[in-house]
């Protein structure tokens, strides 16, 4: 599957936000990019505004446009609020647990650990990263020496990060079990979802 490859803190400099983690260059010049950045006007409309925000979760995740384009169609089909549906699938998403659990540094990294074989669930293994986790899903790492060694790495340099309450890891035995789904308030979205279902719903 396809992904971003692109300059990531002009991605980041163009929304006003930290998409890709934290970017000292983004402090420095808190402005849009290109040469008209720092002086640029520009009045949005509310389609403008709906695109900006989804764009910001889009990238935020990782994800292609049919891909995210996917993920609100099978939010729109479920039950409850379409905006908090289509967070709980992208939070529950297996690379985005994998970065949580701290077995990966970033989000582009985490989907690399799954496409590479280096995770299973509920014993299997799975190189899907979009794979969609539920309730007392297992997250493990395989018991091989390089998938080990990488996953113990990055948590011993994830310290700062702190695991959601949603999810139980055990450091030992590199693996981690999904208590709940989150809830809105737990996922602390950098983008409005709201608008992003506005957007998609015209």
């Amino acid at each position: 599957m396809a992904r971003y490859t692109g300059p990531r803190v002009r991605i980041s400099r163009r929304f006003g936000v930290p998409i890709f983690g934290p970017s000292k260059y983004l402090e420095r010049r808190n402005y849009g990019p290109g040469v008209h950045g720092p002086k640029s006007r520009r009045k949005h409309t509310d389609y403008g505004l709906g695109l900006i925000e989804k764009q910001k979760l889009r990238y935020f995740y990782g994800l292609m446009e049919r891909q995210f384009r996917g993920v609100y169609e099978r939010a729109l089909r479920r039950r409850g609020v379409t905006g908090e549906q289509m967070l709980q699938i992208l939070e529950t998403r297996l690379d985005n647990v994998c970065y949580h659990l701290g077995f990966a540094n970033t989000r582009a990294a985490a989907r690399q650990l799954v496409s590479h074989g280096h995770v299973k669930v509920n014993g299997r293994k799975v190189d899907v990263p979009s794979c969609a986790l539920k309730v007392n899903d297992v997250v493990e790492i395989k018991q091989t020496n390089a998938a080990r060694q990488l996953a113990t790495r990055n948590l011993e340099s994830a310290t700062s990060r702190t695991v959601p309450d949603w999810i139980s890891l055990n450091k030992e035995g590199l693996k981690g079990v999904i208590m709940r789904i989150p809830s809105r308030d737990e996922i602390q979205p950098i983008a409005n979802e709201q608008a992003v279902v506005e957007f998609y719903s015209r």
